[in-house]
């Protein structure tokens, strides 16, 4: 007898109802784009969530495992379809009741156990730089990798280039706040942000303070939970999820500044809803994130802004543009830093390809959507880019070097620390 989806959290009826099948979706979902094919959209998908209920097929995972999960849908659909709350029920069906592939599961492994553990990435962060100093990335993303080995070719060419000394870099935990204190927020570190993007992390502390903002940094939690949560890995999702809760709890405002983390500890309640000891406490918790320029937008500008001379085409997260639905926060803190000029590209609402693990599992797809992504940024002739998301930096930077023209990715928080701050 075929499987189908376990009582234990499965995609609701009542929310695979609201789909109307208007197809208002499709010009926005990456796959739909690349392939036309009417499964691989999400109001195909809703069928097939449906279809769970019944029978769990290898088709039906192979569509839902080509979706990114990059929520553009969320914001085209004209009936409020959840599709976010939909998707991230039916991953962890999937995970629980479906039998993969053993080098799938092995390489799914490999991902979760590696880059939600901070300490086990900064100890191969002198590999990585050793990896770019050989151009191993750049090999990585030739034809003959690609097709040999595509996922460990995928994670190679995806590897960060940052400098040992920077990747072992401790954060302080605690920032006075400049002049009158406003207010006390934490920061979440992350995983991956705190080891190769530790200068997002630095910047972002500085510029709050800057703000008149006391920030605290502390050590503990280690990762949110996001990767595996987006990927249906619902066990290690959730103790991850119940740690940040934790250790963050006590502060009124918990600041992130990547996109897939914010998205993530927002929807705790929704992930932790079934727990009775659990679910009031995470709805409370879900209640006080934001993202660092959603915070800085509210609280209105004190620190005086010095020119920053740069054309800057503005990359929207889905995870902060779609998942959080902040777009206009960011642009206009951008806007607000003189002789800044800023553009958009084509395209804005496809995914670049990243989508958390996406890359590394889909390295396919990912790559067509990293190009399509890497072009239309460079025909805006910016001299930099602006993406709040670590997984976006590495797929764009990877692309646009690819195309013989690698620009710089900045975090919008680090554009407002070159205006705002002295050094």
């Amino acid at each position: 007898m075929s499987p189908s989806w376990d009582d234990t959290r499965p995609p609701q009826l009542d929310l695979i109802g609201d789909c109307v099948h208007c197809g208002f979706c499709l010009p926005t979902c990456p796959t739909y784009v690349l392939w036309g094919e009417e499964m691989d959209s999400p109001r195909g998908r809703i069928v097939l969530m449906k279809q769970g209920h019944e029978e769990i097929s290898a088709p039906l995972v192979a569509h839902i495992d080509n979706c990114l999960g990059c929520m553009a849908c969320v914001t085209a659909c004209p009936s409020g379809v959840q599709y976010d709350k939909l998707l991230e029920d039916t991953r962890a069906q999937v995970e629980r009741n479906f039998d993969r592939p053993a080098d799938d599961r092995r390489h799914r492994r490999l991902v979760f156990e590696l880059f939600t553990r901070p300490g086990r990435l900064r100890a191969l962060a002198p590999g990585a730089a050793l990896a770019h100093a050989l151009r191993l990335p750049r090999l990585a993303r030739s034809p003959l990798a690609q097709r040999v080995a595509p996922r460990l070719a995928a994670i190679a060419a995806m590897t960060p280039r940052t400098p040992a000394r920077e990747a072992v870099r401790r954060l302080p935990e605690r920032f006075e706040a400049v002049g009158e204190k406003r207010g006390e927020v934490a920061l979440l570190q992350g995983c991956v942000q705190r080891v190769f993007f530790g200068q997002v992390n630095l910047d972002t502390a500085r510029v709050l303070a800057a703000e008149g903002f006391e920030v605290h940094a502390p050590r503990l939690p280690r990762c949110c939970g996001a990767l595996p949560l987006h990927a249906g890995a619902d066990p290690q999702a959730r103790e991850l999820a119940k740690a940040t809760i934790s250790k963050l709890e006590r502060y009124e405002t918990v600041i992130v500044n990547a996109a897939g983390c914010g998205s993530a500890m927002k929807d705790y309640g929704h992930v932790l809803r079934d727990e009775p000891e659990w679910a009031e406490r995470a709805q409370r918790f879900a209640a006080k994130v934001r993202d660092a320029t959603e915070f800085l937008a509210e609280a209105g500008p004190r620190a005086q802004r010095r020119p920053v001379p740069m054309k800057i085409a503005y990359h929207d997260a889905c995870h902060l543009a779609h998942a959080q639905r902040i777009r206009d926060q960011p642009r206009e803190l951008l806007r607000a830093i003189p002789e800044l000029e800023l553009v958009e590209p084509r395209e804005w609402e496809i995914c670049c390809g990243s989508a958390g693990i996406y890359n590394l599992v889909k390295p396919e797809p990912a790559a067509q959507l990293g190009e399509r992504k890497a072009r239309n940024l460079l025909d805006t002739g910016a001299e930099a880019i602006a993406a709040a998301n670590t997984g976006c930096a590495l797929q764009i930077t990877a692309h646009t070097e690819q195309l013989g023209r690698r620009l710089p990715v900045l975090h919008p928080m680090e554009l407002l620390a070159r205006s705002i701050l002295k050094d």
